[in-house]
Parts: C-alpha cells; sequence; structure tokens
C-alpha cells in the first residue's frame, strides 16, 4: 500500500468551522473523502474517491488522483485557491 505523495498540497476548507486542511498524499484525501465530505455523491466526488483508492492500492498515478481530488473540491466548493 502506498501514501500517494502529491508533488502540490490541496488545500481545503472543511467542518462547521471552515478549517483549511493541507492534503498532501492519496491516503489522506481518501480518508476525507470517506469521512468529512460535504458533497459526497457526486459523480466527481466518486472518481476523486475511487482514484485515491486505487493510488493506495497501487493501480493508479498519483497525478490523476491529485487531479480528481482538485476537481472534487471545486465542486464542493471546499478548495482554497
Amino acid at each position: 500500500m502506498s501514501e500517494g505523495w502529491f508533488s502540490k498540497t490541496v488545500q481545503v476548507a472543511v467542518g462547521v468551522l471552515g478549517d483549511v486542511r493541507h492534503i498532501s498524499n492519496a491516503r489522506q484525501a481518501a480518508d476525507l473523502l470517506i469521512n468529512h465530505w460535504p458533497d459526497a455523491g457526486t459523480p466527481k466526488y466518486r472518481d476523486a474517491r475511487r482514484d485515491c483508492l486505487a493510488v493506495i492500492n497501487g493501480t493508479a498515478p498519483v497525478e490523476a488522483a491529485w487531479r480528481s481530488f482538485v476537481e472534487a473540491a471545486r465542486e464542493a466548493r471546499v478548495l482554497v485557491e
């Protein structure tokens, strides 16, 4: 199993207070998607979750997970740009 380190950290604001989290790998992104995501169930959410879990299992490139996680965060309006 791999952590799937991102080449660039993704900042997201989640939770009731909008705490900013710095997501630096696929494992952190998957945890956030599975346990704390505000807009679960959309196609971009499902793509990001699938891609992050695939990276952790060693069956997908890290760049794909990073890209889909950013898109899901943008869609959920939690991406800090």
